[in-house]
C-alpha cells in the first residue's frame, strides 16, 4: 500500500487555486475536466514531490470541483493537510502579505496553522526541528479554529 492523495471538495477552484499555488507554493500536477460528471479535477503537490507526483501519481492533493453549486459544511471534521518547509517564518509572512490569516502562528518555530478558503486546516512544519522564537510570531494570537 502507499499513499497517492487526499480529495478536498473546493467551491470557487480559482480561490482555491490562488490560496494552494500562489500563496501556499503548491504546483499543479495534472488536471481534469469531466463535461458528464460536471466536475474538475486539479491534482497539486509541492515543489519537491513534483518529481515524485509525476512518476508516481503521489504524493498529491486532489481539489474536487463540482460546477453545479453545492454547500460543504465548515469541513472541520476533515482535519488537516500537513507540508514541511524550510522556513516557518517566510511561508508564514507569505501568507500572511497574501491576505491569509494565520490561525496558530508560529511561536514556537516550528507549527502554524492556516486555512483554504475552503476551511480546510493546513499545518505548517519547520522541516529539520525548530527556529529560534522570533517576532512578531512569538507575540501573535490564536485566531480561530483550527
Amino acid at each position: 500500500m502507499k499513499y497517492l492523495h487526499t480529495m478536498v471538495r473546493v467551491r470557487d477552484l480559482d480561490a482555491s487555486l490562488d490560496f494552494y499555488v500562489n500563496k501556499l507554493g503548491l504546483v499543479e500536477n495534472n488536471r481534469f475536466d469531466n463535461a458528464g460528471g460536471r466536475f474538475t479535477l486539479v491534482f497539486l503537490c509541492a515543489p519537491e514531490d513534483a518529481g515524485r507526483a509525476k512518476e508516481d501519481r503521489a504524493p498529491m492533493v486532489e481539489l474536487t470541483y463540482n460546477w453545479d453549486a453545492e454547500d460543504y459544511g465548515g469541513a472541520r471534521n476533515f482535519g488537516h493537510l500537513a507540508y514541511e518547509v524550510d522556513d516557518i517564518y517566510a511561508v508564514c509572512q507569505r501568507l500572511k502579505d497574501g491576505g491569509v490569516t494565520i490561525n496558530r502562528p508560529p511561536r514556537d518555530g516550528h507549527m502554524a496553522f492556516v486555512r483554504s478558503p475552503d476551511n480546510i486546516s493546513i499545518e505548517l512544519l519547520q522541516k529539520d526541528g525548530s527556529l529560534a522564537p522570533a517576532e512578531p510570531w512569538t507575540s501573535m494570537p490564536n485566531v480561530g479554529a483550527w
